[in-house]
């Protein structure tokens, strides 16, 4: 693993940031789509006799990538395995899971992370600060957090006649949280949240 190593070394340090130059038009927000993400790290490697390429496996509830380094030496490096379940059972939502997951395994594997392509863009969020956990108190089961769990009662909400709320709270996330509870939600449920986005984050 010498030689590979060492070439990964000098290619990571000309790596790039994978900017956030496309936009979701639902949230009004930039992201760096999977272009982005290889133009930051492509050329590098190729100059340091690095080829990346990205393998799938057989997985009959989404899609399972692993991004791997191969050297012209014959030495490879694996990066580990990413499963990204598919929000729906047919061919838009694998390829939705597919991109997901393509992009997410090449920034781990490279250990990048999407950047705005306006620097002011960048400084003017202001990090919130981690909630202090409360003083424990009587044993009580924790509500299910996963993007899966918060769509369902995404869903509810809007079912019940409350878009503008539901809506109001999703705007509220992360951007990558938010992507990922957006894949959950089915086509009806995502139009109606759209025209009932909060106005001031529009």
């Amino acid at each position: 693993m010498q030689k590979i190593a060492t070439a990964l070394l000098k290619a990571k340090q000309s790596f790039g940031p994978a900017l956030k130059d496309k936009t979701n038009p639902a949230f009004k927000s930039k992201y760096a789509d999977l272009g982005a993400c290889l133009e930051a790290v492509d050329k590098p490697c190729l100059d340091n006799a690095i080829v990346l390429y990205q393998e799938t496996s057989e997985d009959p509830t989404g899609v399972t990538v692993e991004t791997v380094f191969l050297h012209d030496s014959g030495e490879s490096l694996r990066c580990g395995k990413l499963h990204v379940p598919a929000s729906k059972q047919d061919p838009q939502g694998y390829g939705s899971a597919l991109t997901y997951a393509r992009r997410y395994s090449l920034m781990t594997a490279c250990g990048i992370a999407p950047e705005d392509d306006d620097g002011n863009a960048a400084s003017s969020k202001t990090t919130k600060p981690a909630a202090k956990p409360e003083p424990a108190a009587k044993p009580e089961q924790q509500p299910d957090m996963s993007a899966k769990a918060r769509a369902a009662r995404i869903s509810t909400g809007v079912a019940a006649g409350d878009a503008a709320g539901a809506a109001k709270a999703l705007a509220g996330l992360d951007d990558g949280l938010r992507d990922e509870i957006w894949g959950h939600l089915s086509e009806i449920t995502q139009k109606k949240l759209t025209a009932a986005w909060p106005k001031e984050i529009a």
